[in-house]
């Protein structure tokens, strides 16, 4: 195997750095092979190198689009409202975005909070305990192409599955044995509701249809294994 800079780099070495139990995953999807291992953890890093792009777009467009639906709504800081967030970890997501402002010695504005809140503080704002929310004022942060309007649980169950694959991503974790083809699509479809031009963007400067083999990826699948990642498609 050759390294980066054309030298050889030994599967023991690159195996330790990565830990077997890491690594061991890829080995039961090679049945073995370290060679295929090693090819599968390398396509796994690419693959997830190239949903950066979209994954990015989705969350800055779903986040802005919710703020400025909101500020229109309610107020700039629409957040600090009492009674309005009603997310189980919410509030407590809320304390922690404008802790680690504050602590950089920054004031707390309502743009630098809405940037620090996470992923899964914006996704909440589609659980079902926001239906009315919704039906009332957050159903107006896009439309569909032909003009339709959009349900809450157009977003809620694409975007479970989205968190949990940005998650893996960013924790380094495998993902090609999921369907990636077609969360990609779900990211760039519910982008293309909140901004066509921001999904357009995305699709311009997104690697991952060169980057995704054209062939199926072939895993091999101890029983378990097999279990839980069909639950997870």
């Amino acid at each position: 195997m050759q390294g980066e800079v054309g030298r050889p780099v030994s599967y023991e070495a690159l195996e330790m750095a990565l830990s077997l139990e890491r690594f061991g995953r890829y080995l039961d999807w090679a049945n073995g092979d370290r060679s295929r291992a090693i090819e599968l953890y390398t396509l796994n890093t690419l693959i997830s190198e190239s949903l950066y792009t979209p994954l990015q777009m989705l969350e800055v467009a779903l986040r802005n689009r919710i703020h400025v639906v909101m500020t229109e709504a309610v107020n700039e800081s629409w957040f600090h409202e009492p009674g309005l967030l009603l997310g189980e970890w919410q509030p407590e997501q809320l304390a922690k975005a404008i802790q680690d402002i504050e602590a950089d010695k920054k004031e707390p504005t309502p743009g630098r909070i809405v940037a620090a809140l996470t992923f899964s503080f914006w996704t909440a704002m589609f659980g079902k305990d926001y239906e009315t929310l919704w039906q009332t004022t957050l159903h107006k942060i896009g439309r569909k192409p032909d003009g339709k309007g959009l349900r809450r649980k157009d977003f809620s169950g694409p975007l479970a599955q989205i968190r949990s694959l940005r998650n893996r991503i960013a924790h380094h974790e495998p993902v090609i044995m999921w369907n990636l083809p077609k969360r990609y699509e779900s990211m760039v479809e519910m982008t293309g509701w909140l901004s066509p031009a921001a999904a357009a963007w995305g699709q311009a400067h997104c690697r991952f249809l060169k980057v995704y083999p054209a062939e199926p990826i072939v895993l091999h699948q101890p029983p378990q294994q097999a279990k839980a990642i069909l639950r997870g498609k």
